[in-house]
C-alpha cells in the first residue's frame, strides 16, 4: 500500500460530524403576548430585567427555579447560574444563530441542566429544538429599569474592587434611558447632545409603514415642535421609528406627544383605503430614510 493510500486510511475511518444547519428566522418572538418589547430589550434597551416563569412540564422536571431575563450579562454570557439556584438569561450576546428564540431557549435549557453557581456551557449554534415559545409561560413582561448592572451582583460581590472596576466600566457605556407608559414598547433615552424616542411599533411592517406614510403626508409624524422624524429601522419583522428630540426636557415630558402621536397612528391604521399619490411619495420617502440599528 502506497504512504498515500495508507495516510487516507484514517480519515475515512473517522465518523463524520453530523452539521448543524443555521435557519433564519425573520421574527422570532412571534406568537408571545408582549412581541414589540421583547425586540425592545434585545435592541434598544441597555440595562433592564424581567421576571419568566417556566412551563409546568420543566418545573416538574428541574423544579421551580427563578429565571430572569436580562437585557444583557457579564461579558455578554449567554446565561447564568446562581448558588442560590437562580437563573438569569441575556438577550444580547455575541454569539448566535438565526433563531434568537431558539438561542434563548437552549441558554435556558442549559442552565437548568447546570449546576447552581456554575458557568453554563450554550452551543453557538443549537440546532432544531425547542424555542421560547415552547419552555415559558406566555403573558406581558414585567419590565424593571436599571441605572447600571448591579442587578447582576449577589451580596456583597461589589466590594471586591476587580468587580466593583468592571462595573464601573459597564456602567459608564449606558445611555440613560426611560420606559415610556403613552406605547408599549416605547422607549426614550439621552445621548450626547441631545436625545430620542424610539418605538417599536407591533403591527405587520406593510400595515405600519402604510400607517406611517398617511402621517407623513399630513404632517403629523413628528412629536411636536422642536422634534423631528429621524427614520426608522427594522428589528426582528417589526417596525422601529426613531424621532429625534431636543437634549434639556426630562423623558416624562415626551409622555404627552408620544399618546398623542400613538392616538393618531392608531386612527390612521384603523383606514384601509389605499395610499394616494401623497401617501406614496410619503412611502417611498420613508423606505429612503431606514436608520441603520444602533
Amino acid at each position: 500500500m502506497s504512504k498515500r493510500r495508507k495516510n487516507q486510511r484514517p480519515a475515512e475511518d473517522t465518523p463524520k460530524r453530523e452539521k448543524v444547519r443555521d435557519i433564519f428566522v425573520p421574527r422570532p418572538f412571534e406568537g408571545l403576548t408582549d412581541e414589540a418589547e421583547w425586540i425592545a430589550l434585545r435592541e434598544l434597551v441597555p440595562a433592564a430585567s424581567a421576571p419568566l416563569r417556566l412551563t409546568p412540564a420543566l418545573v416538574e422536571e428541574y423544579g421551580d427555579r427563578p429565571v430572569t431575563l436580562a437585557t444583557v450579562l457579564p461579558m455578554a454570557t449567554p446565561a447564568m447560574t446562581k448558588p442560590d439556584g437562580r437563573i438569569f438569561i441575556g438577550l444580547q450576546r455575541h454569539l448566535q444563530s438565526g433563531d434568537v428564540s431558539r438561542d434563548l431557549a437552549e441558554a435556558l435549557l442549559c442552565a437548568l441542566r447546570t449546576e447552581p453557581g456554575r458557568s453554563v456551557p450554550v452551543p453557538p449554534l443549537p440546532g432544531p429544538g425547542p424555542r421560547l415559545q415552547d419552555v415559558l409561560v406566555d403573558g406581558p413582561l414585567e419590565v424593571t429599569m436599571h441605572d447600571g448592572f448591579e442587578f447582576w451582583l449577589d451580596p456583597g460581590a461589589s466590594d471586591d474592587p476587580n468587580v466593583q472596576a468592571s462595573l464601573e466600566r459597564a456602567n459608564a457605556a449606558v445611555y440613560p434611558t426611560v420606559k415610556l407608559s403613552a406605547a408599549r414598547a416605547a422607549y426614550w433615552c439621552q445621548v450626547p447632545e441631545k436625545a430620542h424616542v424610539r418605538w417599536v411599533l407591533p403591527d405587520d411592517e406593510d400595515a405600519a409603514l402604510d400607517t406611517l406614510a398617511r402621517l407623513g403626508a399630513a404632517g403629523t409624524l413628528t412629536l411636536g415642535e422642536q422634534t423631528r422624524f429621524a427614520g426608522m429601522f427594522r428589528a426582528h419583522g417589526r417596525l422601529v421609528p426613531v424621532w429625534d428630540l431636543p437634549a434639556a426636557p426630562p423623558a416624562a415630558e415626551w409622555e404627552e406627544p408620544l399618546a398623542q402621536f400613538a392616538k393618531r397612528y392608531a386612527e390612521a391604521l384603523a383606514d384601509r383605503t389605499p395610499l394616494d399619490a401623497a401617501g406614496r411619495r410619503a412611502r417611498q420617502g420613508l423606505l429612503g430614510r431606514q436608520l441603520t440599528l444602533r
